[in-house]
């Protein structure tokens, strides 16, 4: 009798285990599954994003070109650029109090999950390819990276937050960068500039001292995310154009 009950137990918790297993690698399953389905998609936005940038850029050089040389017919029609990013505040840990746009860098027509895409970003050391938006919202922060300060690849600088995921997608590996590596970032004219790391740090959610710094006329981005340990900090990466 002793011994069926023994066996019994060593059964249950067989079963218990196998059970275990099996949602342990379902779990895994589904977030390796959802981080390339993520990345993917991102890649896509950007390879998209990047190649329409590139096609409006030649056909307003190709339009400069007509008025120069004064063969433009009285009917044709030049695009504007399209309106300016006017962030607003969202609940998120990797944020930072005193978000603000400026005037100049316009936002773009090409759309990312409902969002608009001022530009895209990739950083090559952590395999980041992914779309920047100007919408600041809970929802957001989970799609893509926003810029919340300033504006890209204008002078002075640009301050750009992303999700830590602790799973590589979007800049949970923004702590392995250091000083030397590099990050490009593609605006909505289709301009890119290729920024150099010169410094990585932590910082509270509420300092934005580095903000505004003085940049001495050039271009710099700062990227912002919570560390791995504590989502009351936040890792902060500084580069300037070279």
């Amino acid at each position: 009798m002793y011994e069926k009950k023994y066996g019994n137990f060593l059964t249950v918790i067989l079963i218990i285990s196998i059970i275990a297993v099996v949602i342990l690698l379902g779990y895994f399953i589904y977030d390796v599954y959802t981080k390339y389905h993520s990345s993917k998609e991102a890649e896509e936005a950007v390879n998209a994003f990047q190649n329409l940038v590139a096609s409006n850029k030649n056909t307003v050089n190709n339009i400069d070109t007509n008025l120069i040389n004064g063969i433009v017919e009285e009917n044709q029609i030049i695009t504007e650029n399209p309106e300016t990013p006017n962030n607003t505040d969202g609940g998120s840990g990797t944020g930072s109090s005193g978000n603000k746009t400026s005037s100049g860098n316009g936002g773009s027509t090409s759309k990312y999950a409902g969002y608009t895409m001022i530009g895209t970003i990739e950083i090559p050391k952590i395999n980041i390819k992914t779309p920047i938006i100007k919408e600041l919202t809970i929802d957001s922060l989970k799609k893509a990276t926003i810029l919340i300060y300033g504006n890209i690849n204008e002078e002075g600088n640009a301050v750009i937050i992303g999700h830590n995921n602790r799973n590589g997608t979007f800049f949970s590996n923004l702590k392995k960068l250091n000083a030397g590596d590099t990050i490009k970032i593609t605006d909505y004219t289709g301009l890119q500039i290729v920024y150099e790391v010169y410094d990585r740090f932590e910082a509270t959610p509420d300092d934005t001292s580095f903000y505004q710094r003085d940049t001495n006329g050039l271009r710099e981005i700062s990227l912002s995310t919570c560390t791995d340990n504590d989502d009351t900090l936040r890792t902060i990466v500084l580069a300037r154009e070279i």
